[in-house]
């Protein structure tokens, strides 16, 4: 059974506006991490903006922290949550056939996507006051198929590509353990050993893909990412690192 990490804070909700809301009404309060798991979101956000349904027994939770490093760096924790996400996935399942990590923010299962990041973060002229990542994993649906722009990865569930069925509150128990440990290497080692770490784990490594943003497409093989965390390809223009951007196969 696994333990709930050491200095982290855990509040479950029955019903919250969004779990990334409640973090920013709570960060200045808080002296530690703190996990918030939302049973039901009424206002659920995705990227962009866009708003996110959850149903009932997917996860919906927002880790809040108070990082001290530049903002560059901070940003890298999204690197951090895909690895923790990838490991529970993997305790809770016993597998790890089917699992990848897809450049910048989400976890793939049988090509099909099964749980998004998003970063939010608040700051001053000291720094970043605190980050919150918000976490969405299809447990049991696959919802928002609607909003799927063409080439986009098709959503998945954890049951229906597993036959496991597992419990938002069971979730977040085998996540924030698998966080707590990739936050003390990152902390401790630098991002070298979490990068490593996820490339291992990376979809489409060494394939022709297409990055694309509101300016621009990018088409050319995932060479890597590099040591900020960007994306490198390799394509008809050279070697391009790109920062941001929606990858599509």
């Amino acid at each position: 059974m696994t333990d709930w990490p050491a200095g982290y804070g855990k509040r479950i909700l029955e019903e919250v506006d969004s779990t990334l809301d409640e973090a920013a009404r709570i960060a200045g309060e808080l002296a530690g991490p703190e996990w918030i798991l939302a049973k039901r979101q009424t206002k659920g956000r995705g990227r962009r903006g866009r708003d996110w349904k959850d149903p009932q027994g997917n996860f919906a939770a927002t880790l809040v922290l108070r990082p001290s490093e530049a903002p560059n760096r901070v940003a890298l924790r999204s690197f951090v949550a895909a690895l923790a996400l990838y490991d529970a996935c993997e305790a809770l399942t016993g597998r790890t056939a089917g699992l990848a990590l897809k450049w910048p923010n989400d976890v793939l299962l049988n090509g099909g996507k099964l749980a998004g990041i998003l970063l939010e973060s608040a700051g001053s002229k000291q720094g970043v006051t605190h980050l919150a990542i918000g976490i969405g994993v299809n447990l049991v649906e696959t919802p928002m198929k609607e909003w799927l722009e063409p080439g986009a990865v098709w959503p998945v569930s954890l049951l229906s590509e597993t036959g496991v069925q597992v419990t938002p509150e069971q979730f977040l128990t085998a996540l924030a353990a698998g966080y707590a440990r990739y936050e003390l290497q990152f902390t401790t080692y630098g991002f070298e050993p979490i990068r490593t770490a996820w490339l291992a784990r990376a979809a489409r490594l060494g394939e022709v893909i297409t990055a694309r943003t509101a300016q621009s497409e990018t088409t050319g093989t995932f060479e890597t990412v590099d040591e900020e965390g960007n994306l490198v390809l390799n394509s008809a223009k050279g070697r391009v690192s790109i920062p941001a951007a929606d990858i599509f196969f």
